[in-house]
């Protein structure tokens, strides 16, 4: 009789290990069955309130709401068995107090299974990291280009451009760092100010469209899987899916219109008559 072993999920400590050595390989995934898919490929998944714009049509992630984060995140733990899977805090769910983030977040780790949660915002958003840090939660951090400040950055802007706008982002990773989040997601930001914060925090950069030089990378799955028209510049395309899906659809659309189902036949025999 065979006994088989219990796959063991990649835990928060074993990323946070990773800094400096092998790069954290990170993926966004919305559904069970690409969850699946990716399950033993990556080392974390993030549930990124990007669905809103990815999966439900919306302009910005703004319109997102837990409820959907938790959906989502339900389905996702129900194809991870292996990878640790990271869920974001939408807006509106953690910047009002550390006590509504820790209701929310807490409500989020409860009702999906996920091992932690994100959330955008460096020094301004320290103290409630450690709230939840000091309360159970991990934490993942975000930097640089925040997308639920799309408003007040005037549209998604790579930020640190300049050498002057280095230090407020310096200092954001730092707050983050000592805050307790055990690492951070540094997104749209100058390659050389992206490298400079890897070599200057104790916990694990994840870049998106930043550097190499950080200690992991995420993607939105869609973006690589050729499945967005218009892609940001930093991503490279690993596949076309749009266009094949697309041109599987077209083929289907004429086999219905012609009535043309070759083998069918050999699904469904008829019986010969008696």
């Amino acid at each position: 009789m065979s006994v088989q072993t219990p796959q063991k999920r990649i835990t928060v400590p074993e990323i946070r290990a990773h800094k400096g050595g092998k790069p954290v390989v990170m993926l966004t995934c919305y559904h069970a069955h690409t969850a699946k898919l990716l399950d033993n490929h990556v080392d974390m998944m993030l549930v990124g309130d990007t669905l809103g714009m990815v999966i439900h049509g919306m302009e910005t992630t703004l319109g997102v709401t837990v409820e959907m984060m938790i959906l989502h995140g339900q389905a996702v733990m129900r194809g991870a068995k292996r990878a640790l899977v990271v869920v974001d805090m939408p807006f509106g769910s953690y910047e009002e107090s550390p006590e509504i983030a820790f209701r929310n977040a807490s409500r989020i780790l409860k009702e999906t299974g996920c091992q932690a949660v994100k959330l955008e915002g460096g020094a301004r958003m320290a103290e409630t990291i450690s709230y939840l840090s000091k309360r159970g939660i991990p934490v993942m951090g975000h930097i640089g280009m925040t997308p639920q400040n799309v408003q007040i950055l005037g549209g998604f802007k790579t930020q640190g451009r300049t050498e002057a706008e280095w230090p407020a982002l310096e200092a954001d990773a730092k707050a983050v760092a000592d805050a307790g989040a055990f690492a951070v997601v540094l997104e749209a930001m100058a390659e050389p100010l992206a490298a400079r914060i890897t070599g200057q925090i104790d916990i694990p950069t994840i870049g998106i469209g930043a550097s190499p030089a950080c200690d992991g990378q995420v993607l939105v799955m869609e973006d690589m899987l050729g499945l967005n028209p218009n892609p940001p510049k930093f991503v490279r395309e690993y596949a076309q899916l749009g266009p094949a899906i697309e041109a599987a659809v077209q083929a289907y659309a004429r086999d219905v219109r012609e009535r043309h189902f070759p083998g069918l036949e050999n699904v469904y025999p008829m019986k010969k008559a008696q």
